[in-house]
């Protein structure tokens, strides 16, 4: 039906002259009631080859003015409407956004009827939708009613709104949760197949999402819910939570600089160092089918040749005797303290061997009148075992007066109280030349001595100030090993053989199935640092093992992450802990290997410009901070000022979707997820003045207590 003419024609505007009969704003058509007049309904209009162009309207204008040319058009009503046109309708075509061919003065307006938007918003033929549906494959998801049109429900292509990544944007209690929750309800209710293909990873940093996946669900359709740090698997209110780790020895080792807090220069090779030497440690006191004895030999063995090399060094950077043997002496007396912490782990006559030795050194490192008399350097060959094992004692060098002023090494075939074996240099480089790989295991627990060993050989090299350069590291190394918060890292009670087995088995990860679809991960009670870190090493994970996927292999079975509140660990500043961001990485080179984001932000302002420019849909609620407001605006493709009004203006639950996954900009209200999301407002006035005795139960309060009036305490 028609209601005016095209008066004006701009490039992003036309004017609309409403009939002197069009004496309302709503119309009814075959019983469909249609506000043409409101902000934001629908009007068409043609251009010279019949297209119909699709305009929205923007403004609603009371233009009085006398005009001979109104009256002989039927024109000389005082209303005007300013619309925006949106796209193209063809008459025997496809909806596409942008104008090509502009009306021309005076063309007619007419009412976008319910048919008119079935042909804008079907994503498919009727026919091709239909036999989808009898294979299991649906082409939509109902996700809520259009704000424009009264009762007309919004379905979003399932193809265009997953095949790329989303970005669903809003300020606190607008409506994220719910919109994200619905999504994700929607999917996995459908009928036909289950949504088996599906895998949904949810990153739940407010611990809500639980609740709108524990029920109801198709009945085929498992949610798994983990939370890092709870000491066994629990059930809270029909949510049952599994315990969550991520081991430690499957991080990388710039995943490590960033959890120390480690400078990349300086400080990643001294770290490199301590993992390797940890590795090592480990690997002695795990060899398979060997006695404690050869176990200590070998480790008495390795830090003996390791006690060697540093004492050389000491000799070769050091000028003055007395500061060598002071340096020497100071690095003997580490190293007694090292093997000390070992001692339960070192067999007794391994032991004893290794005191004889520090002590032959600590006695070598003897200073007389400024001087050590070459006895430290002379000795240092003969620990070196030739062709047997044959044992060093030392012999004390005294002046004509008796006094002892050095000591001399002397080899001999049977061992004393007071010697101990040559070094086996060829066993030594063995074990010094084992390299710990990405992913293979070790025990932390000897970290702390790998740090140890480490140090000595930097000072031993002459770097003096290693310990006041690793000191922030160190620290970080004490939280990780003592801190409660880190237990979900050093849980070793789950044994992984690489990260390939940890995805598989945690997530459900494989090449030829998905199993736990629905998988949520509660990090509401982890710090900032240890919540970047979790997200970064999963999601890291996750993409290698897509990234080695070849041919066809690379579009089965993809991979959805849920990211809510990602400005907290997807930042523009780049000011996170790790050197990349593996976020930024996923959003360029994700849709290759079919893995894909879903972020959720009430800061977009915050959010990584790379992140958020890489989304080709966007489901924007309420936002009413001018900062986010900009930024938005700069960083989205197709973003007109005009939407700025709509999103500000917009109530919780409301939002406007642009994108893959709609053919046109839309207003909407999102329907309401079921079960909800935990994250609903609390109700001030109704906890204040409700009387709640079950929050009595349970603690030392007495639900009968009454307070004493101080007016009169008896």
């Amino acid at each position: 039906m028609k209601i005016g003419k095209i008066i004006s024609v701009e490039y992003d505007k036309f004017r609309v002259r409403l009939f002197h009969s069009t004496k309302t704003s709503t119309i009814s058509i075959d019983g469909q009631v249609y506000y043409f007049g409101n902000i934001g309904s629908y009007l068409k209009t043609y251009n010279t080859v019949g297209d119909a162009i699709v305009c929205e309207v923007v403004a609603v204008v009371d233009y009085s003015m006398d005009s001979k040319i109104y009256s002989e058009f039927n024109l000389d009503s005082s209303r005007e409407l300013v619309i925006k046109p949106i796209g193209t309708l063809p008459t025997n075509g496809k909806f596409s956004m942008g104008v090509g061919i502009f009306p021309s003065l005076y063309n007619d307006v007419d009412i976008v009827t319910v048919e008119d938007l079935n042909k804008i918003l079907t994503p498919a033929c009727k026919e091709d939708n239909e036999e989808k549906i009898q294979h299991g494959i649906h082409n939509t998801i109902n996700i809520g009613y259009s704000k424009s049109m009264i009762n007309y429900q919004i379905a979003l292509d399932i193809n265009g709104l997953f095949n790329i990544h989303t970005a669903v944007i809003g300020n606190s209690g607008s409506g994220k949760s719910n919109t994200i929750a619905h999504i994700l309800q929607e999917v996995y209710r459908k009928n036909e197949n289950h949504a088996a293909g599906a895998k949904t990873i949810v990153f739940d940093v407010n611990g809500e999402y639980p609740y709108a996946f524990n029920k109801k669900l198709n009945s085929n359709i498992k949610p798994f819910f983990y939370k890092p740090n709870i000491g066994n698997d629990f059930e809270d209110s029909d949510i049952k939570y599994k315990k969550f780790v991520l081991p430690y020895y499957l991080m990388t080792l710039d995943e490590w600089l960033a959890f120390l807090m480690a400078s990349e220069r300086t400080q990643k090779p001294f770290w490199d160092r301590v993992l390797q030497e940890c590795y090592k440690f480990y690997k002695i006191f795990n060899i398979e089918n060997s006695e404690d004895k050869e176990v200590s030999a070998e480790f008495a063995n390795y830090i003996k040749w390791k006690v060697r090399n540093i004492l050389l060094n000491i000799l070769s950077h050091v000028e003055s005797d007395t500061t060598k043997m002071t340096a020497a002496r100071g690095a003997i007396s580490k190293i007694h303290e090292v093997c000390e912490e070992l001692s339960s782990k070192i067999e007794i006559n391994a032991q004893k061997d290794l005191l004889n030795y520090l002590n032959a050194c600590n006695n070598l490192c003897v200073v007389c009148f400024g001087s050590n008399n070459d006895s430290l350097s002379k000795s240092l060959p003969s620990f070196i075992k030739q062709e047997r094992t044959r044992f060093v004692s030392l012999v004390g060098l005294r002046d004509k007066n008796n006094n002892i002023t050095g000591y001399k090494s002397e080899i001999k075939e049977e061992q004393t109280n007071d010697a101990f074996c040559q070094i086996d240099e060829s066993k030594a480089i063995q074990t010094n030349n084992q390299k710990l790989n990405d992913g293979t295991y070790f025990d932390y627990n000897f970290l702390k001595t790998a740090v140890d060993v480490v140090l000595l050989e930097e000072e031993s090299n002459g770097n003096v100030r290693i310990r006041e350069f690793t000191s922030t590291m160190l620290s970080r190394l004490d939280f990780f090993i003592n801190n409660p918060e880190c237990a979900f890292m050093r849980d070793t009670s789950y044994e992984y053989i690489n990260k390939d087995d940890y995805i598989e088995k945690v997530f459900g990860i494989k090449l030829d199935e998905q199993r736990s679809q629905l998988i949520t991960i509660d990090s509401s009670e982890v710090s900032p640092d240890i919540l970047e870190l979790l997200t970064s090493v999963v999601s890291r994970m996750i993409f290698d093992f897509r990234k080695h996927l070849q041919g066809g292999n690379r579009r089965k079975c993809p991979i959805h992450l849920i990211l809510d509140e990602a400005h907290r660990y997807i930042k523009k500043d780049a000011q996170y802990i790790l050197k990349e961001n593996i976020f930024e990485k996923i959003a360029r080179e994700g849709r290759k290997y079919s893995l894909y984001l879903l972020i959720s932000s009430q800061r977009p302002s915050e959010l990584s410009s790379t992140v958020l420019s890489q989304c080709g849909n966007y489901i924007v609620h309420r936002i009413q901070n001018e900062v986010d407001m900009k930024y938005i605006y700069s960083v989205l493709p197709y973003f007109s000022e005009d939407y700025t009004s709509k999103i500000k203006q917009s109530i919780p639950g409301e939002a406007l979707i642009f994108g893959n996954c709609v053919p046109m900009p839309l207003q909407i209200k999102v329907t309401q997820a079921d079960p909800n999301p935990n994250s609903e407002n609390c109700v001030i006035n109704k906890e204040w003045f409700t009387i709640n005795t079950n929050l009595c139960k349970g603690s030392s309060i007495d639900a009968n207590y009454q307070p004493i009036d101080t007016n009169n305490p008896e």
